[in-house]
């Protein structure tokens, strides 16, 4: 009676899989539907004025945890200025294969030149062809910001005379949560990272 009942319930699995919704979407003939806060290609972005934002500090080549981004900074020439500040990026490149997408680059850049867009189709045959320059990413001042939504200003206070120039909607309001560790030398407790 087992035997029957095994196949009764596989064949009750078909039956409810044969009439129920596609999980699978046909791509690439139909367009993949993205989260508002997915991490795709790399952008930098320009001033309305069409200089760089990027000003060459090495931030983002700092926090990455992958080792992804190589920023040579140079001096800016006054007469013929490539950015707003002292210095700009003479080479900027990132490693599309070690990069993991995490978006902390974009979260360090001080001036915001840094975005993560939507693009996800990168591949392509050689390897070379995966370390994407400056010239790669640069975008036209129309596309200052592609595709990011970012919430309107909010002028959300940080410190006592700071305010943050905008939140993300998506973060606003968002409480890391703190796992308790036992110290081995007291025995009392104590919040992961010393917060």
């Amino acid at each position: 009676m087992s035997s029957v009942a095994a196949l009764a319930q596989s064949l009750g699995i078909t039956l409810k899989a044969l009439f129920s919704k596609p999980v699978t979407i046909p791509y690439p003939d139909a367009p993949v539907p993205l989260k508002p806060r997915w991490h795709g290609r790399h952008v930098l972005t320009r001033h309305p004025n069409g200089l760089e934002k990027c000003i060459g500090c090495s931030l983002c080549a700092a926090i990455c945890p992958a080792y992804a981004i190589y920023v040579e900074p140079a001096e800016n020439d006054p007469e013929h200025p490539t950015s707003a500040g002292e210095r700009y990026a003479k080479v900027y490149e990132i490693n599309m294969l070690r990069c993991i997408f995490c978006g902390l680059c974009e979260e360090a850049c001080p001036t915001g030149a840094v975005v993560l867009g939507y693009d996800f189709e990168m591949a392509d045959y050689r390897y070379s062809d995966l370390i994407y320059s400056k010239e790669d990413m640069l975008v036209e001042v129309q596309g200052t910001k592609p595709q990011r939504r970012e919430a309107a200003y909010t002028g959300k206070p940080i410190k006592k005379g700071y305010t943050v120039p905008y939140v993300r909607a998506e973060l606003e309001g968002f409480k890391a949560p703190l796992r308790q560790v036992k110290r081995k030398e007291t025995g009392q407790n104590e919040p992961l990272g010393g917060h």
